[in-house]
């Protein structure tokens, strides 16, 4: 299949998983390539996301490579064959790729966990909120960039929302939900936005209150997805100078326990929301 124009995150991410089964046989890249009649540039293309593959293709590979769960084989076959062109795409040439490849992958998760300090989580943002937080950012975004940016926050709400939402666990710290990053009428705002949100049962939500001992996680800020089997799933980190997109079984496993971790310094659920509706009521 010839090269595809735009790499996406779930084209890269079905290259990296057959190139993780083929370097788990031992076999080299020009060996599997002869397998399909190809050569090693062209599986070089597949690895890397660069060329598309075929479902065929992706089973007859892991049948070369011994690949005997049946469930993961038939999920790289669906990414394989899959040729949603999502709401994101709108903005590819307008944002960072980034931002359309976190859009893309939590499209695709079965369910959302994610560990937020500092600010509002980006799926509960009101769109005052998200303006006055991409408005901080130094250089300052003109006008052109920073409506599109709120805008695709927006958007990305639509995966926790409507008829069928993806089950979306959330831990916010209490300095979050009080620091005000425009003025007090968007704070409060911001706080019935996320009780709507628990409300309608779109969100489980918990908060880590500032009195907590023994909570050393200022630093956990994470975001999980679930993929269609635990072998896809997906971490994301988004840090002050970089942000990295995580596949790599031991590093998940360390998300994973950051996550338990974490979630045992919160209130739980309903505490949670009773939380944040007296924090709503005080500003």
């Amino acid at each position: 299949m010839p090269p595809k124009r735009h790499l996406t995150a779930r084209r890269v991410r079905l290259g990296t998983e057959l190139r993780k089964l083929r370097e788990a046989t031992g076999m080299k890249a020009r060996e599997a390539a002869a397998l399909l009649g190809a050569d090693s540039v062209q599986m070089s293309q597949i690895e890397s996301g660069v060329a598309g593959v075929s479902a065929e293709r992706v089973r007859r590979l892991s049948a070369h490579y011994a690949c005997t769960d049946e469930a993961l084989v038939e999920a790289l076959a669906a990414m394989a064959t899959d040729r949603t062109r999502g709401w994101w795409e709108d903005y590819r040439g307008v944002l960072p790729p980034v931002n359309l490849d976190v859009a893309e992958t939590e499209h695709h998760a079965t369910f959302l966990r994610e560990v937020v300090i500092t600010h509002v989580p980006g799926l509960l943002q009101t769109p005052d909120y998200a303006r006055a937080v991409f408005g901080y950012m130094r250089p300052e975004l003109p006008e052109s960039e920073l409506a599109p940016r709120v805008e695709h926050r927006m958007r990305r709400r639509t995966v926790i929302e409507g008829n069928a939402p993806t089950p979306y666990e959330t831990i916010v710290h209490e300095f979050a939900l009080r620091i005000r990053v425009a003025d007090r009428q968007v704070s409060r705002a911001q706080l019935r936005q996320i009780l709507d949100q628990i409300e309608q049962g779109h969100v489980a939500l918990r908060v880590i209150p500032t009195d907590q001992d023994g909570f050393g996680g200022a630093g956990a800020s994470m975001m999980y997805m679930g993929g269609p089997v635990p072998q896809l799933d997906t971490g994301f980190r988004d840090g002050a100078s970089d942000t990295a997109f995580i596949d790599v079984e031991p590093q998940l496993s360390t998300l994973r326990t950051l996550f338990r971790k974490v979630e045992e310094a919160t209130l739980d659920p309903t505490a949670s929301r009773d939380f944040i509706h007296r924090l709503s009521k005080e500003l």
